[in-house]
């Protein structure tokens, strides 16, 4: 009995060890979630703050820390329990960044060149360049608007899908145009990992400069002398580098430390270890994505960095609502941190399907996007090319793929909680749809199936 009782005593120290040491890595995470998430919706989407503790943070830990927004000095505050208070702060031009491994003073003094926006009037404008869309008549089909209407019937209201936005836009017009109550055309919302695909458009800008090369060593200095000096910036935009990663969202992983802990989300990254070979292993990383992004600041340079994706891709595009988030070292979070309305993503989506030309202007260079949407060797089902979802199928069975009833040259922006811009060039269709599905997954096969039908 005795040896019991100590084993027991044992055991139960064990347990309160390590849920201890999971706490003080995962409450600063969580806290840290809602802090961020908070301020950006409010900052930078400019929607009211207790709409979004309610919606954004309701259904977490989040809810039990009494997060607070603060307008006087345009930031946001979170904790769970009372314990491991975090802060975001709202910087103009820039959006939120959280505090992390570093002072918030030293934060705020950053010196950064800020994007302009141009002074256009784009209600008076035709779409895409502005906002005024021209009658189609689409829009009095009632078989197109009828499935765009189930993207916001809630068949399980316990667990619904909250779609906010969708988009259709079919020959270049925007054919279909909905937003659940609350949001609207103006309203800004987060893409998520969607933000991974504006990263790949900005190497495609540097690669056309020439100031980055696919097939080339990835220019990463900590890497230079070990075997890691055999990853190729293609390895890394095909997710097929071979690092270590954990792509896990609940709790402490590596992808969360990242977003939620550190300063400097691609040196973070970039320490990684190898775990296999570059292109024998598909394996989708937020880390590498961030690398990429590190990559592209310094091959930009610090005082041009801020300002280069709106000047070349943003504004020629007439996505002027688009913003990317930095992380503390001034590094923009390329794999998950960016807003947008549901227009400009459209936008967005529709410089992919035009293969990369606006206006007449090639803003991508000529075989990017078929590069883009060429399958990672390592990809089993063909599913993911350079930082873009893909349905081309696996190599020896092409209807072994991830959307089934959807043609095989769709390919896709996909985020967090059901946010999609889906291309299908067969069809030349963009779908924009956006939403918070946290408890159930929004059925995106069914969707753009029964879309692709109703235009058939």
């Amino acid at each position: 009995m005795k040896y019991f009782k100590r084993a027991l005593l044992l055991l139960v120290i064990a347990i309160v060890g390590y849920a201890s040491y999971y706490l003080s890595q995962a409450l600063p995470i969580i806290a840290g979630y809602g802090a961020k998430n908070l301020c950006s919706c409010v900052f930078v989407a400019g929607r009211d703050p207790q709409q979004v503790i309610e919606q954004e943070l309701g259904a977490s830990l989040i809810n039990l820390g009494s997060p607070k927004i603060h307008y006087e000095d345009s930031s946001a505050i979170s904790s769970v329990f009372g314990l491991s208070t975090r802060k975001a702060i709202y910087r103009k031009g820039l959006g939120c960044t959280l505090v992390s491994e570093i002072s918030e003073e030293e934060l705020r003094k950053q010196a950064i060149n800020l994007p302009g926006k141009p002074k256009v009037d784009q209600d008076s404008m035709a779409w895409p360049n502005g906002n005024k869309l021209t009658d189609s008549l689409f829009n009095k089909v009632e078989k197109i608007n009828a499935v765009v209407e189930t993207a916001f019937v809630e068949l399980d209201k316990a667990n619904p899908v909250n779609t906010r936005a969708v988009i259709l836009i079919h020959h270049g017009q925007i054919i279909a145009e909905k937003y659940a109550a609350g949001f609207n055309e103006h309203t800004k919302l987060i893409g998520w990992s969607m933000t991974k695909t504006i990263t790949n458009a900005i190497v495609g800008v540097l690669v056309k400069q020439g100031k980055l090369k696919i097939d080339s060593t990835a220019p990463v200095a900590e890497w230079a002398n070990d075997d890691r000096n055999k990853i190729s910036l293609n390895n890394l935009m095909q997710a097929s580098s071979g690092l270590a990663w954990q792509e896990i969202y609940a709790g402490a992983s590596t992808a969360t430390n990242m977003l939620f802990r550190k300063k400097d989300a691609g040196a973070f990254a970039a320490a990684s270890k190898v775990e296999t070979a570059p292109n024998t292993k598909w394996y989708y990383s937020s880390g590498t994505t961030n690398i990429i992004s590190r990559i592209t600041k310094q091959t930009i340079g610090e005082a041009d960095y801020h300002v280069f994706p709106y000047r070349e891709i943003f504004n020629k595009i007439g996505a002027y609502s688009m913003t990317i988030e930095p992380d503390p070292s001034g590094t923009f979070i390329g794999s998950s941190f960016s807003y947008a309305t549901a227009r400009d993503w459209a936008r967005f989506g529709l410089l992919y399907l035009n293969d990369g030309v606006w206006n007449n202007e090639r803003i991508l260079p000529e075989g990017w996007v078929k590069y883009s949407t060429t399958p990672a060797d390592a990809a089993p089902q063909g599913e993911y090319g350079a930082q873009i979802w893909l349905n081309a199928g696996n190599k020896k069975n092409p209807n072994d793929k991830r959307f089934p009833d959807v043609p095989n040259d769709m390919y896709l922006m996909d985020g967090f909680e059901g946010q999609n811009v889906v291309m299908v060039p067969s069809k030349d269709v963009v779908i924009v749809r956006l939403g918070l599905s946290q408890k159930r997954e929004f059925d995106t096969n069914a969707f753009v199936r029964d879309i692709l039908k109703a235009l058939d």
